[in-house]
């Protein structure tokens, strides 16, 4: 795609799209239109409905406290996660960042390249959306709260001259990972004994780094000692064990850009179709099992003793989603988390 954004000729085609059918979602229209869901709001920038807003983001974010009870909402093509709440004050050095609370977030910020503001009124009432975009057009983290609310934000971040977008500069595709090592080229004594020696889990992304691997890899190379694979099914297993609320996990979901990370009970667990949903006044995650490609129930040694975990990767090998078992920092695993880690068949 290349050329300055024909927003009259994308309007025309969304409402032809949209025309006797019930409105899409903003994501789905997109996809629909064969456009970045970016291109599809520079593109209603022309009607008034959505407003440009201007870099630095981490500006915009030390500002959301002030917004109230808000809904926070990260993605990829496998699962959704939203949680509702109010923004602490973002932790931010650079471009790495976090947010830790009712909403609890690790922000990549060298990913978020773009983003709007867009009123919206969809069935639940009028709302407006703070929508954050990577270099691709594909949203890296959104933000859901009333429109008085967000108002003054809005109108502190608008970025009304900003020109349309060139599609030779902006929403361009993001080359993927490179490829994988061979299994043979990889120290895999090395890898497992590092593997073993691990105090704290956020190590694990340098160990993968430190010997070249992928994590699926990883999880391949590792043996079941530290990696057991098993069954697609057992998202749906470990959350209906879970619900009701005694045991309490952590959930993550992320992208590049944004990890959203659920800490506490899960509730109401539905299936509907290849969704797997959690639906939680606070707390809601919408997981397509039939995107699961592999499963894995994962062991990484710390300080306070082993640590387990759920991960699960796509067909493109990126790890969308990680349950675990709620811990305190200091504390050691959850006994009945740790069962039923190794119950799963």
């Amino acid at each position: 795609m290349s050329g300055t954004l024909d927003a009259a000729d994308l309007l025309a085609r969304e409402t032809a799209l949209q025309k006797g059918n019930r409105p899409l979602r903003l994501r789905d229209a997109a996809e629909a239109l064969g456009v970045p869901e970016a291109a599809l709001l520079e593109a209603r920038r022309s009607g008034g409905s959505v407003v440009r807003l201007r870099a630095p983001f981490a500006d915009l974010l030390r500002r959301m406290p002030e917004a109230g009870d808000v809904l926070a909402l990260t993605r990829n093509d496998a699962c959704v996660i939203e949680s509702r709440g109010t923004f602490a004050p973002p932790e931010i050095e650079g471009t790495m960042g976090q947010v830790v609370g009712a909403i609890d977030l690790r922000l990549f910020l060298r990913n978020w390249h773009t983003a709007y503001a867009h009123r919206e009124t969809p069935e639940s009432g009028p709302r407006t959306g703070l929508l954050f975009f990577d270099a691709a057009g594909t949203a890296v983290h959104k933000i859901y709260g009333p429109t008085p609310a967000l108002a003054p934000l809005v109108a502190d971040f608008a970025d009304e001259a900003a020109a349309p977008a060139d599609f030779s500069a902006a929403f361009v595709p993001i080359p993927g990972a490179a490829s994988e090592r061979p299994d043979a080229d990889i120290d895999r004594a090395g890898l497992l004994a590092a593997w073993g020696a691990l105090k704290h889990t956020h190590e694990f992304f340098g160990l993968l780094r430190r010997f070249g691997v992928s994590r699926l890899q990883a999880m391949r190379l590792a043996g079941p000692a530290f990696a057991r694979p098993v069954a697609a099914s057992a998202a749906r297993t470990i959350l209906e064990a879970v619900r009701g609320g005694a045991m309490p996990v952590m959930v993550f979901v992320g992208n590049p850009g944004c990890v959203q990370i659920h800490s506490g009970p899960v509730h109401r667990v539905e299936v509907m179709g290849p969704w797997l949903n959690v639906l939680d006044p606070t707390f809601n995650l919408h997981l397509r099992e039939d995107r699961i490609a592999s499963a894995w129930i994962v062991r990484k040694p710390s300080v306070n003793g082993d640590i387990h975990a759920l991960e699960l990767y796509d067909a493109n090998a990126h790890n969308f989603a990680q349950v675990f078992g709620q811990r305190l920092a200091g504390h050691t695993e959850r006994a009945d988390w740790r069962a039923l880690a190794a119950s799963v068949a």
